[in-house]
């Protein structure tokens, strides 16, 4: 299954790879012939392995926050948060490839109560500073916990960030809601009453993976 936020761009790269190989057949031989027949196969194989979008089982609990995005944890720290938040807490930074699924989904059940989207560097998306000075889309979900701030950051390679939310929806925990094309990261934030469930280095997947666990009272 292609993800409908790249379906365009898949069906670009679809057709000026056919276009390749029908010049290929039409009018080249020999080296050339052969670089107009795989380069543009290469480009269809990597397209649906970038843009497939599979269907994941998200954990019944209330009370977790899950992964946005598939890839590798980058860092499991403390921070002060200062712009949704506004208090310390914990951040998981997960890093994408150009090899994992990209398609993001919502960390948690609750209420978009913030969004702001910011241009910015494009510096790569595993260095620490990427997330204060790349160009990244910043959002707040206020749950039954509290707030939930997590970030879709761009990479040296990725340029577009896709994402269908608007301040005021109530959205549910392991829906689609967006995309980074082209590797990148995303970071989440939560106050200090949250219970850290990964370590550096795990690989996690979007809508399945807990990444936060809220202790409930016995």
């Amino acid at each position: 299954m292609i993800t409908k936020y790249g379906y365009s761009t898949f069906l670009a790269i679809v057709t000026f790879s056919i276009l390749l190989i029908s010049i290929a057949l039409l009018f080249t031989t020999g080296i050339l012939f052969y670089i107009l027949i795989i380069l543009p196969l290469f480009l269809i194989v990597f397209s649906i392995n970038f843009f497939r979008d599979p269907e994941r089982n998200t954990p019944k609990s209330d009370n977790i926050i899950v992964s946005p995005a598939d890839g590798r944890v980058l860092f499991v720290k403390k921070v002060s948060e200062n712009k949704y938040l506004k208090e310390e807490g914990f951040q998981i930074s997960i890093f994408m490839s150009p090899l994992n699924v990209h398609v993001n989904r919502i960390p948690i059940n609750g209420k978009i109560e913030f969004i702001e989207y910011i241009k910015g560097k494009f510096i790569a998306a595993f260095e620490d500073k990427a997330s204060q000075e790349n160009e990244r889309s910043e959002i707040g979900i206020k749950s039954i916990y509290g707030k939930v701030f997590f970030t879709q950051v761009a990479g040296f390679i990725a340029r577009r960030i896709v994402y269908t939310l608007n301040i005021g929806d109530n959205v549910s925990i392991g829906k689609r809601f967006g995309m980074i094309k082209f590797g990148s990261r995303v970071d989440v934030v939560v106050n200090n009453k949250w219970l850290p469930k990964v370590n550096k280095d795990d690989i996690v997947k979007a809508g399945e993976t807990i990444l936060f666990e809220y202790p409930k009272e016995k």
